[in-house]
């Protein structure tokens, strides 16, 4: 089986593939794509790739693939397009073609039926000559066979109030250099801001990820907030996002400017975003206009960020929240999530039995625990750059 996606969702589909089912994923990516390649080859289970990367392996050579997934599939709309062509002759090779897109396509039909080309051609030929009257009730039901759309009022009546998703983001090289300055020169606060510790934003992975989070939540109808930790990077987010963010909130705005803010907030279009620092803005504040959060990094005390969540899912919220958690593989993000989640396992086994249990509903990383950490992450990166000093 294979599943082709773009980048920004590849590590979230290579965690998600294991978790909801047997399947192990292997990611085909990257400087180590082509052994990569040739362990999934031999051993089997989901590869997961990008479209970028089926355009430099040939994927098609002596097997064929049980089913073959395309996530964001109207990236491949355009017949001409190079892209387009290497998964589909992707496609040509299994029996079991499943297209994923949140975007809407009716209403560009000729670009829907040259999908439908390639998963039935007996239904495109039929529907072809009736893309005038997308609309219709006949053209709906020619298409029937292959389109399966759940709108997304009736997937909300499904979902539970609060909606989180941990978005797993892969770092470039550069980034990796970066990072991994910082983690042997042992700078703590360096090293929890990953991804967005590069000199231009339009070189990070999150900061590419938290876009394409805002303009989905703009297509919606929704408007978003976006917490850190940290002030400077509250400030190259507010730079990089431009006129859509309004001025960051953080200790040094006194109260009558932050309710201006938020005023002007409330009353901005959608796909309007307010930065907040997280110490100042997660806690007095009433924000009930946005209905998405996005969170940069980990926080070390869970109860800060369920604080910051609460600005938005409280009383007079009449939409679902959309919770987001930015972060990166195989760096502190990923250890850091690994602990708190361990921790959690054991407040809720004992919970319960502990007199001290509110006291426990705070299990903060510590100092010394990051610490440990970082000792961990510079033994990581020195074995990987072939370092044992």
């Amino acid at each position: 089986m294979s599943d082709v996606c773009p980048a920004s969702v590849l590590s979230n589909w290579t965690k998600e593939v294991p978790r909801h089912s047997k399947l192990r994923s292997i990611q085909i990516y990257g400087r180590g794509r082509a052994q990569a390649y040739r362990d999934w080859e031999r051993a089997g289970g989901v590869a997961v790739t990008t479209y970028e990367t089926v355009g430099t392996i040939d994927m098609t050579k002596g097997h064929r693939f049980d089913l073959l997934v395309v996530d964001e599939a109207h990236y491949i709309k355009n017949e001409e397009a190079q892209r387009s062509q290497n998964v589909r002759q992707l496609c040509a090779k299994t029996d079991r073609v499943l297209f994923l897109t949140g975007t809407a396509l009716e209403n560009k039909v000729d670009e829907m039926i040259s999908l439908i080309w390639v998963l039935q051609p007996n239904v495109a030929k039929q529907v072809q000559g009736y893309t005038f009257m997308a609309s219709a009730p006949q053209f709906r039901m020619k298409v029937a066979p292959v389109y399966f759309r759940r709108k997304r009022v009736d997937v909300l009546k499904e979902l539970p109030d609060k909606i989180e998703k941990e978005e797993w983001c892969n770092l470039s090289p550069y980034e990796e250099r970066v990072y991994e300055s910082a983690v042997l020169n042992r700078d703590y606060a360096l090293s929890r801001r990953v991804s967005w510790n590069v000199d231009d934003l339009r070189n990070s992975s999150k900061a590419k990820r938290l876009l394409e989070l805002v303009e989905a939540a703009e297509e919606d109808g929704r408007k978003v907030i976006v917490f850190s930790f940290f002030l400077d990077t509250a400030q190259k987010i507010c730079n990089f996002l431009g006129q859509r963010c309004m001025p960051p909130i953080n200790g040094s705005v006194p109260p009558s400017r932050r309710q201006q803010i938020i005023e002007s907030f409330d009353s901005a279009p959608a796909g309007s975003v307010l930065m907040c620092q997280i110490q100042s803005g997660g806690t007095g504040l009433n924000i009930q206009s946005a209905s998405v959060v996005i969170i940069c990094e980990p926080q070390f005390k869970p109860s800060i960020e369920n604080q910051a969540i609460s600005r938005a899912y409280r009383m007079g919220q009449n939409r679902n929240v959309f919770v987001h958690r930015l972060l990166c593989v195989n760096t502190v993000d990923e250890k850091v999530m690994d602990m708190l989640y361990k921790k959690q396992q054991i407040f809720d086994a004992f919970a319960d039995k502990s007199e001290a249990a509110e006291a426990q509903k705070d299990m903060m990383i510590d100092d010394k625990s990051f610490g440990k950490i970082i000792e961990e992450e510079i033994s990581r990166i020195k074995k990987k750059n072939g370092s044992v000093n």
